[in-house]
């Protein structure tokens, strides 16, 4: 580490953990917002970037649209100073640290999508200034931050390591998890040299209450990858026993919650209608594309992918029998009300929710769609997914339900009436993709697992 590069990575270290320093995130969704207020209740003045201008219009009056940042406390932090929003990039360059939340999706060819991180490193490198910390929290496969961000950033004249701070921290977040938020979840860091390390150490250490120091940036990044695939291979592997032993007879959500009880060697996955949610659909994916250029094969990862996104394909053609054993009905003449359009219970995020594609594959097989869920009134705007947006909710109501020939559980929110679907077995069809009936007792000849 030079003389220079140390002095000013130490006066840094300092002022971060005086909480003297400014922090500004880009990107204030599911992972920016959550970290702003974070680093705002840590004591930082907080200023939240978004390209959206109606997100900081509506933060700086203290409304907030992630569960994870209640709107009292973000009215707080903006009342006294804490926290503020703004869609003016020119301000990055106050801000002493620079974390990037934004996007990471894939393209239609399910190849790394990197357009949103390397247009905000351009926007970053118009202001960066000697001394700033700049942070990707964007999960992205390994060799990104180095390869891609570091070239960006040291455009202007700058050097990485010397003249500003280079890291990489993985986010973490889990939309809806009550036992975990953003200050108690570990924070794994990897700082791009000495400095830079000690400075990415000292800004989590003030926001979080561990950090996990990694060795190189290519580390950390392989560390969120891992996780992702780690998951996204054994929900694979339950939902293929799912068909396997639905062959047999034999329930698998019976099986896993028997296996479950043994007190090692064994951790409980579950099946569904698909993946949700940014990470698991998408991340592993990056890691297949990256490995290609070292010629290695990533046979496992690309099988469970391929399981995956079979799945609402499975569901509908136990949907399609159901139909036919108990209506005599074909799909293309149904009705039907799916319950769930968020990826995930409790929670309103429908990033890569399942429910897209469920709904596709009936309309084009010529079924009438509608949907309920409590936590989505209204289907936002998508990238994948436009043709949905602005379909409205369906009230969940006796005669709503017994409108439709099939009702299709595809996310098992709790606040949900199970019982009003199940109607005494008078109710129409049941397709349980959730185990939601099953697990609070609600059995019916109408009712069919999927």
């Amino acid at each position: 580490m030079s003389d220079v590069a140390s002095a000013t990575g130490a006066k840094l270290a300092e002022r971060l953990q005086a909480r003297t320093a400014s922090v500004g995130v880009i990107g204030l969704g599911y992972v920016g917002l959550p970290l702003a207020a974070a680093a705002a209740r840590a004591g930082f003045r907080t200023v939240g970037f978004d390209i959206d201008p109606q997100k900081p219009e509506r933060l700086n009056r203290g409304e907030s649209y992630i569960d994870a940042v209640a709107a009292d406390e973000l009215a707080r932090l903006v009342a006294v100073g804490r926290f503020r929003a703004t869609d003016d990039f020119a301000q990055l360059g106050e801000c002493d640290v620079v974390v990037i939340c934004v996007p990471t999706p894939l393209t239609r060819q399910r190849e790394p999508d990197l357009s949103y991180v390397e247009a905000t490193a351009r926007t970053i490198a118009l202001t960066l200034r000697a001394g700033q910390l700049v942070v990707l929290e964007s999960t992205t496969y390994p060799g990104t931050t180095r390869e891609i961000v570091k070239p960006l950033l040291e455009a202007g004249g700058l050097t990485s390591g010397r003249d500003f701070f280079l890291a990489f921290s993985p986010e973490r977040e889990d939309p809806g998890n009550a036992d975990f938020g953003t200050r108690s979840i570990p924070k794994v860091v990897a700082g791009d040299g000495p400095a830079a390390a000690q400075a990415v150490e000292a800004f989590y250490g003030a926001v979080v209450d561990r950090v996990v120091p990694v060795s190189t940036l290519d580390t950390a990044e392989a560390v969120k990858i891992t996780e992702n695939v780690f998951r996204a291979v054994n929900i694979a592997l339950v939902n293929e026993l799912k068909m396997v032993f639905d062959c047999m007879g034999i329930d698998v959500w019976e099986v896993i919650d028997a296996a479950k009880t043994k007190p090692f060697g064994y951790m409980p996955f579950y099946p569904g209608p698909g993946l949700g949610g940014h990470c698991i659909p998408i991340d592993p994916f990056y890691l297949t594309w990256k490995s290609r250029e070292f010629d290695m094969p990533t046979r496992f990862i690309e099988l469970a992918g391929e399981i995956n996104l079979a799945m609402p394909r499975y569901v509908i053609s136990r949907l399609e029998a159901a139909l036919d054993a108990r209506l005599g009905k074909s799909l293309g003449q149904a009705r039907v009300l799916i319950v769930g359009l968020a990826y995930k219970k409790n929670v309103a995020d429908v990033r890569e929710s399942p429910t897209f594609k469920l709904m596709e594959l009936l309309e084009k097989r010529g079924a009438s769609v509608s949907f309920h869920d409590p936590h989505v009134p209204v289907i936002p705007p998508t990238r994948e997914h436009a043709a949905f947006s602005g379909r409205r909710s369906t009230a969940l109501t006796r005669e709503s339900v017994l409108a439709h020939d099939a009702v299709l559980i595809s996310t098992d929110h709790d606040d949900v009436d199970y019982a009003l679907i199940a109607g005494n077995g008078e109710a129409p069809i049941v397709v349980d993709a959730r185990n939601a009936f099953a697990r609070r007792g609600l059995t019916g000849a109408n009712i069919f697992k999927a």
